[in-house]
């Protein structure tokens, strides 16, 4: 363990994500909130094959500050748009066991954010595949999330969810290479919350048992998405707060 401890501390040191102190939001932020993922297939003890199999304190974490952060704009009447993981049973998702079926529990919000099927400020979208901007596609050429950054004039993304290195990073990147070609107008920065990401723990003892398996080191990824995050352009914090 000391050793591992001492290889993860010497790969922060080469690879530091330097998270920004913290954001600080007011009334005129003109600010939106995206919750990537926080469904019970991946966050809620024993529901399915992405989901923890017991106690997970980063994922634990991740869904409070996430329902912290969603009740904060809600009261403020700012806008939120929640993606939710949803996979027809016939089509898989490659590398991925199946989850998050369509019609299941594990397909629906954590019991923390199943408030906001109810909220006004609230958007949710249901997407098949791992990044969210994508998963926005309508048959017809539009977007939903471009719409909706639209027609909220927003000019700031505050990203939270799982996992911090795949659905959380492939949108982050995706919404910042829209944004760079000038297709997501009035945006101006996406940030990623660190507290509020989480991702899974696959140690590579367990993922030598499975077959096709890759290890997947739980904090090492996690700090790995927040890094690869930032090199695309996000701004990272470790702090958010409001002013009155």
């Amino acid at each position: 363990m000391a050793n591992h401890e001492t290889i993860f501390d010497e790969l922060k040191k080469q690879i530091p994500v330097d998270e920004e102190e913290s954001l600080i939001l007011n009334r005129d932020s003109s600010v939106g909130l995206v919750i990537v993922d926080v469904v019970n297939g991946f966050c809620t003890i024993g529901s399915g094959n992405m989901a923890p199999t017991k106690h997970n304190e980063q994922i634990s974490k991740m869904v409070e500050e996430s329902a912290k952060l969603a009740r904060e704009f809600c009261d403020r009447k700012w806008p939120v748009l929640a993606f939710i993981d949803s996979h027809h049973p016939d089509i898989p998702e490659i590398p991925y066991p199946p989850h998050c079926i369509i019609g299941t529990e594990e397909a629906e919000l954590v019991p923390a954010l199943k408030w906001l099927e109810s909220e006004n400020c609230a958007t949710l979208r249901r997407k098949d595949c791992i990044d969210g901007f994508v998963g926005s596609m309508e048959k017809d050429g539009s977007n939903v999330f471009v719409d909706w950054v639209k027609e909220k004039q927003i000019k700031v993304i505050v990203v939270v969810g799982i996992c911090t290195d795949i659905c959380v990073f492939d949108f982050v990147a995706t919404a910042l290479s829209a944004r760079n070609h000038g297709v997501l107008s009035p945006l101006e920065d996406v940030v990623v919350y660190s507290r509020g990401c989480a991702t899974f723990d696959l140690p590579l003892h367990v993922a030598k048992a499975i077959k096709g398996a890759q290890a997947h080191p739980q904090e090492l990824m996690h700090h790995v998405g927040l890094y690869m995050a930032k090199g695309r352009g996000a701004k990272v914090v470790s702090k958010i707060s409001f002013e009155t």
